[in-house]
């Protein structure tokens, strides 16, 4: 007989509450089929059910609410097929659907104690310098002192790190302050994915910062920190913030204790996908035309080999 048969990789389930459009990639659009490239079981729960995006002059559709979404989750227990890795999140305009979330997590973390709650707070942006909230005022208690204390890996933008956190971020030295109070609310991981301070690279880069803590067996805590500055692309796409976090998912869990390499091939993956969008959707508009939403929805399908092998093109500092 030859040698022993290979062990099969276990398979990595992954329960991902988002929204869902028909047309584009958002929300599970934008999570599911890297995640699925990446060796990931996905199963959705579609948060919203809509024709496109927002960003369109119209939409049409659905939206669950929280007792339709914990109806379906009794249906998979009652199958005994509520069994996760991780659970991923993203955006969610209602409270007390964002109460069940932390019901469900909680209850799934009961069963694994080694499940990944991956969640990304999306509340609001910043535009010109200006913060505005683009969810309800009453979603931000919840973020901060319900779904924050359960989640292990969070990916905030500046805006949202400060909301949570009530403070202010100016220089880099207050953003990791930041992430240390971040931290202390609960999450190991913390990545601040975009944030309006200057790169060293010059005002055409952006900058995003990660923080993993650690604590080791003997009860000391390990802190890695890395800073990223990649290259900014000249246009409104939607669905990267969903794309980002389910890559971050997929190479924190190959690279556990490397978030530098995490990092990498994540906004690597994201400068492949969104060049090669921007491409194309200026290709489309024609010379002198500005690319319209249908025009700029992220070529994920023709990236599939940049999601699943990326050329790191983008490197990360260690602080």
């Amino acid at each position: 007989a030859g040698g022993a048969a290979m062990e099969p990789e276990r398979e990595c389930r992954v329960l991902s509450i988002q929204s869902h459009v028909v047309r584009g990639y958002v929300g599970n659009k934008a999570a599911t089929f890297p995640l699925q490239v990446l060796g990931f079981e996905v199963d959705t729960v579609n948060s919203v059910q809509f024709s496109n995006h927002t960003g369109y002059a119209h939409w049409k559709g659905q939206v669950l609410n929280s007792d339709e979404l914990h109806e379906l989750y009794e249906g998979l227990k009652l199958n005994k097929v509520n069994q996760y890795d991780y659970v991923l999140t993203g955006y969610t305009r209602d409270a007390s659907f964002l109460a069940m979330v932390v019901d469900i997590v909680q209850e799934l973390k009961q069963q694994n104690s080694n499940l990944v709650y991956v969640c990304d707070p999306v509340m609001g942006d910043k535009w010109n310098g200006e913060g505005s909230m683009y969810v309800p005022k009453d979603l931000l208690p919840v973020y901060r002192d319900k779904v924050v204390p359960v989640a292990d890996i969070i990916t905030p933008n500046q805006f949202e790190a400060e909301l949570l956190t009530g403070r202010k971020i100016h220089t880099e030295e207050e953003a990791l302050e930041v992430m240390d109070m971040l931290h202390a609310m609960g999450p190991e991981t913390v990545v601040i994915t975009s944030s309006d301070l200057q790169a060293s690279l010059g005002n055409n880069y952006l900058i995003a910062l990660g923080s993993h803590r650690k604590t080791k067996a003997d009860g000391t805590k390990m802190t890695q920190r890395i800073r990223v500055e990649s290259p900014k692309v000249d246009a409104v796409f939607v669905g990267t913030g969903d794309l980002f976090a389910a890559m971050l998912l997929a190479w924190t869990h190959k690279h556990p204790n490397n978030l530098k390499v995490a990092c990498e091939k994540t906004v690597s993956a994201m400068q492949h996908v969104l060049q090669r969008t921007i491409t194309s959707a200026k290709a489309q508009a024609g010379e002198g035309n500005k690319p319209n939403s249908a025009q700029l929805e992220l070529r994920m399908v023709q990236s599939k080999k940049d999601i699943e092998n990326p050329e790191i093109i983008v490197k990360a500092t260690v602080l």
